[in-house]
Formats: structure tokens, sequence, C-alpha cells
């Protein structure tokens, strides 16, 4: 039998710091989605841009493009096949077409049109898009 019996006053008191904990956190995570959110901006816009006519604006390869083409783009959203190429091999392929990666001669290349650094952006957002991180070491 406890000692001491907390009154319901006490417990909801005793209760106030793990909402208030909560509560902080819960909006640090709204920030970090739209902090998250604001760092692919760019990015999104890119491919909205450069290749959303074949891959898809669902990033799932159906692109308004995609139906005339004799070899389907590549599924972004795919986690599983993105996941097997390299880092090296997205960059190639943007910047220098994707015959340089033995893919579709239709697959442009971006390099003298895009930034280096956009490149890389691009690259990067294609991750976070099939959510299957880097591949550098494959």
């Amino acid at each position: 039998m406890p000692m001491f019996k907390a009154t319901r006053l006490e417990r909801r008191i005793a209760f106030a710091p793990f909402l208030a904990a909560m509560l902080i956190l819960g909006g640090l995570w709204g920030r970090a989605r739209a902090d998250d959110a604001e760092k692919w901006k760019e990015s999104s816009r890119l491919y909205d841009t450069y290749c959303a006519q074949c891959h898809g604006m669902g990033r799932n390869g159906k692109g308004i493009n995609a139906r005339s083409m004799p070899v389907q783009p590549r599924d972004h959203a795919d986690a599983k096949g993105m996941g097997a190429i390299p880092d090296a091999e997205i960059i190639k392929a943007i910047t220098d077409g994707g015959l340089s990666v033995n893919k579709s001669v239709l697959m442009p290349a971006w390099g003298k049109v895009l930034s280096r650094q956009q490149i890389l952006d691009l690259a990067a957002y294609l991750r976070h898009v099939c959510k299957c991180g880097t591949a550098s070491a494959r």
C-alpha cells in the first residue's frame, strides 16, 4: 500500500512538465518538417522544370512524354531500384545524359544548363524522393 496517495491536482502538476516537453518536441518536429520542405524546394522546382516531362510529377516514371518513349523513364520514387544506383552514376546521368551511363539516349545532358551544385542538389533530392539514402559506396 502506497504511503502517499497523490490528489488529482498533484497528478496534474506532476504531468505538466511531461506535457510541456511533448508540446515543445512536437513544435520542433513540425519546424523540422517545414525546414525539410524548404531544403528541397529549389531541387523540386528544378525537377519539375527539367525532369518531370519524362519522369512525372509523381517522380514515378510516368511523365507526359513517357507514353511515347520506347524505353520507360526511371521511377525515381522506387527505393529498391534507386537504392541500387551509385551516387556517382546519378550525377553522371544528370550531367552527361543517359547514354553516358548506358541508359536511354533520350535522357538529355544537363551539365551545360545546370551548375555543378544544382546537379549535386538534384542527385541528393532524388535520394530524398526514393527514401533510399546514399549509395556512394556501391
